[in-house]
């Protein structure tokens, strides 16, 4: 038997197949090493694993080609994403090592990297089938990683992600199967056809297929489970998912909308999905305000942020998309820097996630509470960081589009979020009025991915490099 497939396919899948080698190499690298170094030897491991992807992902950039009878395309827009997921899943590792059981390290090192490569493989996927294996194989991992850690919340957090999650991905299966009814295809590039505006097979099925997006995307009113879900969820698998997850998601929403749908359809089945958008800034800026746990505030803020990013994208242009990858990124740095505060000021058996917690820190740990400060300015949108400068692009690609309504949608929510923000920085700056709270030891893991993630936001704010050509390439 011949396969049918060529070195240039196993070429283009070369960064998946480089951090799924390393998963097993965390594994077995566990098995030899002593119990005391096994934690920094799957850290160490992951991380030479993710930079060596990294390395010939960021190769194959400029270079498209289409692999696998064009099931996945390598190329800008491929490259950007996989690094995006790459960032994500280093600052995750690079938590967990900081926060984790020691016995459990390599275990959970290696399903987040497995997890990683569903998502670097929806970043490249251009036909339906791979979209589908890609989501399974990043969701699988982050049904065990919800549940890894001995609490019943987290367990409870496990479930309910895989009840809720199963019933999107079902959505996003029976869209798929209609698209496949409308056109006899399972190729994204299939889809442009001007034929298709009027078959009402083809525009159900995309409705469902944006369903099952919109879910892990967290737009409401498929956002009820993020607060829960992240509060349950250990801290590390938290950040993982508040990243990989959106940078996977929005790699498929992207080509989806980019270059697949039809010229007349577009603006009539993304309707709905910028007025999600638009309620989901509001809702999840409004979510922020009562909240007394640093995770589930992050998970309302990740709600609004993903409507923020999606402003960007209204009306489909190739600058709202080169806006919003840059603010993407940079929302990558902010929430691993803000969890890497909330680890690196955790005591046994806590996540540093009680807002609580963060009182007197500035007196306590200047450099940590000042880092802090950073990322939520960034978050709230505020200078001089990458958030200020992303919103303020976002803010001229809604209005340049004629989506003026969204960018007012955007301003509100911005504005009701700054009070959230501000409560948790007053937090740390107040005058402590009970006695001090014991000085955690130093965290180096913690601290240096704080610090890394701090420089970054600022930079980005300087230097607002996004390559120019990643629009989707899907023939």
């Amino acid at each position: 038997m011949t396969i049918p497939f060529t070195n240039a396919d196993w070429a283009a899948i070369l960064p998946i197949g480089i951090v799924a080698v390393t998963a097993l190499a965390v594994l077995l690298a566990d098995l030899v090493s002593g119990r005391n170094q096994s934690r920094y030897v799957s850290v160490v491991i992951a991380l030479a694993g993710a930079i060596a992807a990294g390395i010939v992902a960021g190769g194959q950039f400029g270079h498209d080609y289409n692999a696998f009878f064009g099931g996945f395309i390598t190329g800008g827009f491929a490259t950007v994403f996989e690094e995006i997921v790459l960032i994500g899943t280093a600052g995750a590792v690079l938590l967990y090592g900081a926060l984790g059981p020691a016995q459990r390290t390599a275990g959970t090192t290696a399903i987040m990297l497995w997890s990683a490569c569903g998502a670097m493989l929806m970043a490249g996927a251009a036909n339906l089938i791979t979209i589908f294996l890609g989501l399974e194989l990043l969701s699988l991992g982050l049904y065990a990683l919800c549940a890894a850690v001995d609490r019943k919340p987290a367990r409870e957090s496990a479930l309910k992600y895989l009840i809720l999650s199963s019933t999107a991905t079902a959505f996003l299966l029976f869209g798929s199967a209609l698209l496949f009814g409308a056109t006899g295809s399972v190729m994204l590039a299939d889809f442009v056809n001007p034929a298709l505006a009027s078959n009402p097979l083809f525009a159900v099925g995309g409705g469902m297929f944006l369903i099952g997006l919109a879910f892990k995307l967290s737009l409401v009113p498929f956002h009820t489970w993020t607060p829960d879900v992240f509060e349950g969820a250990p801290l590390p698998v938290t950040a993982f998912m508040s990243v990989v997850t959106k940078a996977g998601a929005l790699a498929v929403f992207a080509r989806f909308i980019y270059a697949a749908l039809p010229a007349g359809v577009g603006s009539k089945l993304l309707l709905p999905v910028w007025i999600a958008a638009g309620i989901s800034m509001i809702v999840g800026n409004a979510g922020m305000l009562a909240q007394t746990d640093l995770k589930r505030l992050l998970g309302y803020s990740g709600i609004a942020q993903i409507g923020y990013i999606l402003v960007a994208m209204a009306g489909s242009t190739p600058l709202g998309l080169r806006y919003a990858i840059y603010y993407l990124t940079a929302y990558a740095f902010m929430n691993l820097g803000a969890f890497a505060v909330a680890a690196a000021i955790s005591g046994p058996g806590e996540e540093g996630a009680k807002l609580e917690s963060y009182r007197g820190l500035g007196r306590r740990r200047p450099w940590l509470a000042a880092a802090m400060t950073i990322f939520l300015l960034a978050l709230s949108g505020l200078p001089p960081t990458a958030g200020f400068l992303g919103k303020i692009l976002i803010l001229a690609a809604g209005v340049a589009n004629g989506y003026i309504w969204l960018a007012a949608a955007l301003i509100v929510g911005t504005a009701i979020s700054l009070y959230a923000y501000a409560k948790v920085v007053l937090a740390m700056y107040a005058p402590h009025e009970h006695a001090p709270a014991a000085m955690r030891p130093v965290v180096p893991l913690a601290w240096i991915s704080a610090g890394l993630c701090a420089a970054l936001v600022v930079i980005m704010a300087f230097y607002p490099l996004v390559p120019s050509n990643v629009l989707p390439l899907v023939r």
